[in-house]
């Protein structure tokens, strides 16, 4: 069980992109999100396995766009295989 469960729960239920402020997100996940999600582009990186707030939205099927001069975050959906 990871800290960062109810963010990738929350964006399950999403179908499209969606974008949130940093502290809206913060909110989902408990004691809140880290500094460096705030302060660093990295934090955001997708698909780093090693990570469990990357594999969260990574395992909801998304990957994360942070803009953080707005303090906010947008999650993508990841294109779908084509069959």
């Amino acid at each position: 069980m990871s800290k960062y469960d109810a963010l990738r729960d929350h964006l399950r239920r999403r179908t499209s992109e969606v974008r949130y402020p940093l502290d809206e997100v913060s909110e989902l996940v408990p004691g809140g999100l880290p500094q460096s999600a705030y302060r660093y582009e990295a934090w955001w990186a997708n698909g780093d396995q090693t990570h469990p707030h990357s594999r969260a939205w990574g395992d909801a099927g998304f990957t994360a766009h942070p803009d953080l001069t707005r303090r906010a975050v947008r999650f993508v959906p990841k294109p779908r295989a084509s069959r």
